[in-house]
This record gives structure tokens, C-alpha cells and sequence, in this order.
């Protein structure tokens, strides 16, 4: 039988995730070098923008996925800048990056096609049209195709699941962070009221 873990031990999911973490977040000195990132390093590298809470968090995966399933290329360093400007945290937002990659762009590119292609023609059937006429307003049809340098229908769809998976990914962090800090909160209401009772039998 194994002996007790010792206090602040990590268990092998939390290594396996610490170990991710250390391949794939970006470290201040790697950021201070890259060539892009120089000129905003001032304000990217900020130690507010580098601390692990509640808000900052969730702020950053949104971002990081909205901006990984938008931006093909270049992704990292406009979540970096764009960071700064919600207040996320730097390094968590350029990993959240990574969704988009050569793996998930299989999928994410023909169902983005799809899905903007069936919104498109249901709008184009509807008296009022307010997808075409919001774009046409806003000038947001020829953004998204700069953006994602794809035709209009796969832009949109990408935009469609670049909103749908970085809602879903600030509500899934935000509850596992509250989930943390609860149980975090529950050991050590248990470990206070043990000392309590050591010290009572002791009395």
C-alpha cells in the first residue's frame, strides 16, 4: 500500500496537464523575443495579464478559441495583443489557439461551409433578409472574408462556430474554475474543523 501524499503532490492528470502546459504555453521571455510581439511586449507582458483567476481565465479561452477558429494564421500574436485590450490572461489565450490546427480544420472548414451556405439561403428566402442586410450595413461580409481569406458562406460559418465554441468554452471554464474553488473552499473548512477537534480531545 502506498503511503499518504504528501501535501501539494500532483496527481498524474495534473501532471499530464502541467506537462501540456509547459509545451504549449508561451513563456514572457519567448514573447519578449518574438519579432511581432516586441513592440506591444510593455503592455502583453504585464503581471496582471500572467495571473491565474476567476475572470481572467474564461476570458482567455474565449478569445483563444474564437480567435484560433477565425484567424488562420497569425492567431497567436492577435490573441496576445488582444489580451491586453479584455483584460485575459496572455498565455492561456495563445494556447487556446491551438482548437485550430491541421487536425480540426478538417472538420471545422466543410462544416463551416455548411453551415454558413444553409444560413445564408434561408436568409436569402426570408421577406426581411437580416443577415445580408446587417452585413451589407456593417461591412462585415467583406471583414469576415479577409479575415478567414474564405468565400462568404464559409466565412460566416466560421463566425457562426467561433461564437457557438467560445460561449461554450467561457461557461465550461468559468464552471470548472467555481467547482475548484469549492472544493478547495470544502477541504479547508474539513481540515479547520479537524484541528478544532484535535484540540478539543486534547483539552
Amino acid at each position: 500500500m502506498s503511503g499518504p501524499r504528501k501535501a501539494g503532490a500532483k496527481s498524474p492528470p495534473m501532471i499530464s496537464l502541467a506537462n501540456w502546459a509547459r509545451t504549449h504555453f508561451p513563456t514572457r521571455e519567448a514573447l519578449e523575443r518574438n519579432r511581432w510581439v516586441r513592440p506591444f511586449a510593455h503592455r502583453v507582458l504585464r503581471a496582471d495579464l500572467w495571473r491565474f483567476n476567476r475572470r481572467s481565465v474564461p476570458r482567455a479561452i474565449a478569445l483563444g478559441f474564437f480567435t484560433g477558429v477565425m484567424i488562420p494564421f497569425a492567431h497567436s500574436f492577435i490573441a496576445a495583443v488582444t489580451a491586453v485590450a479584455v483584460r485575459a490572461n496572455v498565455p492561456v489565450a495563445i494556447a487556446a489557439t491551438w482548437i485550430s490546427n491541421p487536425f480540426t480544420w478538417v472538420l471545422m472548414w466543410p462544416a463551416a461551409y455548411k453551415i454558413g451556405n444553409f444560413l445564408l439561403r434561408v436568409d436569402a428566402v426570408t421577406p426581411v433578409q437580416p443577415i445580408t442586410h446587417a452585413m451589407a450595413a456593417t461591412g462585415s461580409d467583406h471583414l469576415l472574408t479577409r479575415l478567414t481569406g474564405a468565400g462568404l458562406a464559409t466565412a460566416f460559418g466560421l463566425f457562426v462556430e467561433a461564437t457557438v465554441i467560445a460561449t461554450i468554452g467561457y461557461l465550461v471554464s468559468a464552471a470548472v474554475w467555481r467547482a475548484r474553488v469549492a472544493r478547495q473552499r470544502k477541504r479547508r473548512i474539513a481540515a479547520a474543523r479537524q484541528r478544532r477537534a484535535a484540540l478539543a480531545a486534547g483539552a
